[in-house]
């Protein structure tokens, strides 16, 4: 494959789909490379989508698809994908995406944007998938530059999307953002931590770099579980047993961006949030409370101190990641809109696309007709 380097000259490419887990793990530290010339944000990294295929339960129902751009030994470019089935279906979509919140792909500074045109005709070519979903890209996702793209496949946005909820601005201390905020949240936060204190010795810490993490791992997934229990939900990542939180939370460490705060009452946790620190953002992975401790809002107090304490230490965005939930918007000055591309592979998913984008009409269409109604201006 010959593509146009930025200073015109031409040069020779190869590029290789990985398969293979085996062939996953040797290419680790060409990978890594990339990743840091890239300054790519730790769901890209190696050890996230290693960590993530080496506990996945279900194995059968996923195969790796990871197309990557070579340059001699060095890696120009990786996009990685798998097929996953669910519902009766073969979706290509990102590895790791259950787990991941802005995807993208991974490309050298100054590589040819053409090189993924190309990488993708080729990860597509084989087929065997009825959808291709490509998810969570933000504004800036160097994947956006595949809309409209592919010579077979052609990706073209969805009308799904996600939204990721952050706090930004430029405060200098973690107190002068504080004391931005409105009478009752200040008031709430005071109450809050006078109540607790109340009961026992109350201490919000961040955990060292050498304390060793699962026993607190092991407390937020027995917390997620009772949380997940009362509401009905479930998640695989937080089953006892399961290994998956701890290789992710193994890689943010190994790549020294992982920061734990708890809030601890004589000892005991009653609030923890998972976080990593990249692009001069604080970002929220994982955060749980003690339902026993519910009507004193630790995990509230807790998001409280971690966001002080983020631009007390020269933050200046902290991102809660994907999710519209309440309690996220509540502190956010800022609401970002993650897109999605889509694409047939199969007759199976034309048909499966074509009845969503008709029932996505049809519900647009009765939502105009509702407020036509409610604002007077429908006839009769």
């Amino acid at each position: 494959m010959n593509l146009h380097a930025p200073n015109g000259l031409v040069r020779a490419e190869t590029i290789e789909v990985v398969t293979e887990a085996a062939r996953l793990a040797e290419i680790g530290p060409a990978w890594d490379a990339l990743w840091s010339r890239a300054d790519g944000l730790i769901f890209q990294s190696h050890a996230w989508i290693s960590g993530w295929w080496h506990n996945l339960s279900d194995v059968d129902l996923c195969e790796l698809r990871i197309g990557m751009v070579w340059n001699g030994d060095r890696l120009e470019a990786i996009m990685p994908l798998c097929v996953q089935k669910r519902r009766g279906l073969r979706f290509l979509e990102w590895a790791a995406n259950s787990y991941s919140d802005y995807e993208d792909v991974l490309v050298a500074p100054g590589y040819a944007p053409e090189a993924l045109h190309v990488l993708w005709d080729q990860l597509t070519a084989s087929g065997g998938f009825d959808i291709a979903l490509i998810n969570r890209l933000l504004p800036t996702a160097q994947m956006q530059a595949m809309s409209g793209r592919g010579a077979v496949v052609r990706l073209v946005p969805n009308h799904r999307s996600e939204i990721s909820h952050r706090v930004s601005g430029e405060w200098t201390t973690g107190n002068a953002w504080f004391e931005s905020q409105s009478k009752k949240p200040r008031q709430n936060y005071r109450r809050g931590k006078k109540s607790m204190a109340e009961l026992g010795d109350l201490r919000f810490r961040l955990l060292d770099a050498d304390e060793a993490v699962e026993p607190v791992l092991e407390r937020l997934s027995a917390l997620k579980r009772q949380w997940m229990d009362a509401r009905g939900h479930s998640s695989a990542l937080f089953e006892a047993g399961d290994k998956t939180l701890s290789a992710l939370v193994d890689a943010m460490a190994q790549a020294g961006v992982l920061r734990i705060f708890v809030l601890e009452l004589d000892g005991l946790i009653v609030a923890i949030s998972v976080n990593f620190v990249q692009h001069r953002s604080l970002m929220a992975f994982v955060t749980t409370y003690d339902p026993a401790f519910e009507r004193l809002s630790p995990g509230t107090l807790l998001m409280n101190d971690y966001i002080m304490w983020a631009f007390e230490n020269g933050y200046h965005v902290v991102d809660f990641l994907c999710g519209a939930e309440a309690f996220k918007s509540r502190f956010a000055t800022q609401a970002v809109r993650l897109s999605t591309l889509i694409a047939p592979g199969s007759l199976l998913g034309r048909g499966v696309l074509l009845g969503d984008m008709v029932r996505h009409r049809i519900a647009k269409w009765r939502a105009h007709r509702s407020l036509t109604k409610d604002d007077g201006s429908g006839t009769a």
